[in-house]
């Protein structure tokens, strides 16, 4: 994949604070089902905000209100400063589904993005310029003849990028786009979408890879039973973490890992719990509510054990969020 991205020409411009997405008290209820309540969201041109909530939270809803397929119950949206039904707005909304279902496998990538071209409006030379030249742009010109079926996931993650911006289009709206890519194709497709923000290009990113968004978006919107409870950056959706659970790496030079445990866990006392996990020298360290990580380390070490290494069991982001998502009622 070439490193940077062909911008169209209507994209030439730096990133600045205008809300190219505008959502606004928005709810949307499904017969007595409330999938969205009072949600607001901006999202400013140049720059990637996340999405991010546990299934039924309400994500794919807002996403479908802001490509048109769904009419909110309350509330107003607009995207680049028009309403969603203003004439030629969908041209300028580039969308990227979850699946990799909606291109026609039996024809080349070439042809998918001219037939789709096409739909939108574009004359046939103008198709095929957009097409071979977006094909460019993702780092796929060497396959533009083959049938995608024979594309890899990465490949066609690429693939349904390049037609969301057949039509210049300014917003970017994907949906948990790398969640069956390897890393190295989750990490080109994110690289992809990021020189794309850097360009101009303002970027709805929902996601269940929840650390990725680390170093990767400006902002976050965390949903849960179709509302918001938490909207801020990334190092503020970490000050949330709780981190109660770590991995440690023990060395004691004894091969009985039971008696080494047991040993480790009279040490620990009422400080939490301690458990072998994987191999002899793994352990899983459980802090009680009011304990100190560094006393409990000072604690095990008092039994001749080496404490290699330690790390947290959950990244910050994903202790964030399940904080932040658990049920009022548990």
């Amino acid at each position: 994949m070439p490193a940077t991205l062909i911008a169209p020409a209507a994209r030439q411009r730096s990133p600045d604070t205008f809300a190219a997405i505008a959502v606004r008290d928005v709810t949307r209820r499904f017969g007595g089902k409330r999938a969205l309540n009072g949600v607001s969201v901006e999202v400013r041109a140049g720059s990637v905000h996340a999405l991010l909530g546990p299934n039924g939270a309400g994500k794919t809803t807002l996403l479908r209100i802001l490509t048109g397929l769904v009419t909110p119950t309350a509330g107003e949206v607009s995207i680049l400063g028009e309403s969603l039904g203003a004439r030629g707005l969908q041209s300028r909304i580039g969308f990227v589904p979850s699946g990799d279902r909606s291109f026609y496998l039996r024809i080349s990538g070439r042809e998918n993005l001219v037939f789709f071209g096409r739909l939108h409006g574009l004359r046939r030379t103008e198709a095929l310029e957009r097409a071979d030249r977006m094909l460019e742009a993702v780092g796929l010109t060497d396959a533009a003849r083959v049938r995608v079926g024979a594309y890899s996931h990465g490949m066609q993650k690429r693939l349904a990028i390049a037609r969301a911006l057949l039509t210049d289009a300014d917003v970017l709206l994907v949906d948990e786009a790398t969640h069956d890519l390897d890393p190295e194709g989750a990490l080109a497709v994110r690289d992809l979408v990021a020189d794309l923000a850097a360009r101009g290009t303002a970027v709805l990113w929902t996601t269940q890879r929840l650390d990725e968004i680390r170093g990767f978006a400006d902002r976050v919107t965390l949903l849960r039973e179709g509302e918001i409870c938490f909207s801020g950056t990334v190092p503020e959706l970490m000050t949330y973490a709780i981190p109660r659970r770590y991995l440690l790496r023990i060395q004691n030079g004894t091969p009985d890992s039971a008696a080494l445990t047991a040993r480790l866990q009279g040490a620990l006392g009422r400080r939490g719990t301690i458990a072998a996990e994987g191999g002899p020298e793994h352990f899983v360290l459980a802090l009680a509510e009011d304990a100190v990580l560094g006393e409990a380390i000072a604690a095990l070490t008092t039994t001749g054990a080496d404490v290699l290494t330690c790390r947290e069991e959950r990244s910050e982001i994903e202790e964030a969020f399940l904080h932040l998502t658990r049920s009022s009622t548990e």
